[in-house]
Formats: structure tokens, sequence, C-alpha cells
């Protein structure tokens, strides 16, 4: 059978043309067709895009039928890309920004995700709380994200932190990074958490446990780069 393939935007630069007509064995899916489209370009799989058959919104598992037009559909005008980075309170969501990462291109991924304890230097700890200089923050870690991108064979990257209290067991930071082999995703998930630790103004506060009580400011002054 065959379908056409309409294209429009970053599909269209990619491939070179407004429209592709492809042969496909009988009660191929939209995932099939995907995946010989990748297999034409590789960079394919890496573009964030929607999926429609006949001009109506479509899932990957759908079957095609001869002569069925079909598009694949990148970020509209009214939306934007998740950030890279970015600051929440609320909790923090592992599973949202891997689905955000992962590509077919990509043989690993790696998330590491910072937990608030229950002890520190020998007290027991309650909760933290988190505060940030939030635009040096975000500058600061634009830069870290270009550096380690562009010495580390990886794909997309998120990074979310914490603002306000997190308590014992939840996750104040989170990690998230794509790549063809595990190698360069651990290794580019390992330098964006020692940088950012070691130069991002981001604040953290102990509410200690215990008869006493009480609270700290921890951490250490940044390390500063040109």
């Amino acid at each position: 059978m065959h379908v056409v393939v309409r294209c429009f935007a970053s599909v269209r630069e990619l491939f070179g043309e407004e429209a592709l007509r492809l042969e496909l064995p009988e009660g191929a899916t939209l995932a099939v067709l995907e995946a010989e489209l990748a297999r034409r370009r590789p960079d394919f799989a890496r573009l964030p895009l929607a999926r429609a058959v006949n001009r109506a919104y479509a899932r990957p598992e759908q079957v095609l039928r001869d002569g069925d037009e079909v598009a694949f559909i990148p970020p509209i005008s009214g939306g934007a890309a998740s950030p890279r980075f970015a600051f929440q309170t609320a909790a923090l969501d592992p599973r949202a920004l891997e689905h955000e990462c992962r590509s077919d291109a990509d043989g690993a991924l790696v998330t590491f995700i910072g937990v608030t304890r229950d002890h520190h230097d020998g007290d027991r700890v309650r909760t933290l709380a988190y505060e940030a200089y939030v635009e040096m923050a975000e500058l600061l870690m634009e830069r870290i994200l270009d550096a380690v991108t562009a010495t580390h064979a990886i794909g997309a990257v998120r990074v979310r932190h914490r603002l306000g209290q997190v308590p014992v067991g939840e996750a104040s930071v989170v990690v998230v990074v794509a790549a063809a082999h595990r190698g360069p995703a651990f290794d580019a998930a390992r330098a964006i958490m020692d940088r950012l630790k070691a130069e991002v103004p981001i604040f953290k506060r102990e509410e200690l446990a215990g008869p006493l009580g009480g609270a700290r400011w921890v951490g250490e002054l940044p390390r500063e780069t040109p």
C-alpha cells in the first residue's frame, strides 16, 4: 500500500520535500512509518512531533490504509518547548522528564534524583528548604548545559530543581540525560550535577528534628568560573 506524508516546518527542512510518497506493507502502523522515516533520516527520531492521519490526530499504534494522508506535526506557534532547566515549587516528576527526553535514537536514559535524607553531620533532619538567586541561576545553568552538551555525545537534557520546603523522602533535584550510549549519558549527568552544586546560587536550609530542633544554612561558597 502507499501513503502520503505531508511535511511541515522542521520535518520539511529535514527531508527537503513538502510531501513524501511511501510504500508500506499491508497492516503497517504509524510506528512502522516512523521507523522507516527515521531510517532514512536518523535525526527524525529526535524531533518532538504529534501525529495526524487524514487530518485527525492519531496514536502510533493506528493501522494505516492505502491512500492515507499522514502528517508529523512539529511544535505549533501557540506552544513552547519545555525548558532544559527550571525551578518549581510543586513535586518533581522524573517520569515526565524522561518522556520529554527519550527518543528512538537513544539507547541510554540516565536519571539522577536528589532526595532529602533524614540526617546530616550526625543530626536528624526534618525537612529542607531551598531558595535561589533565580535569574542568575537560570543563566548559569544554560551555560553549563551548553558546555556539557558540547563536550558529551548526548541528546536531550532536562533539569528541574525544587524551591521551598522539600520534606524527607521527596526529590529536590532531577537530572535526565538521553544519549545513544550509556557512557556519555552517565558522564553528562554527573558533570551537570557537579557543576550545579559547585557554581549555581541555590541555597539550602536544614530544619532539624529532635528535642532541640533549630535550623541552619548549609553549603560552601560557589566556585567562580569565567
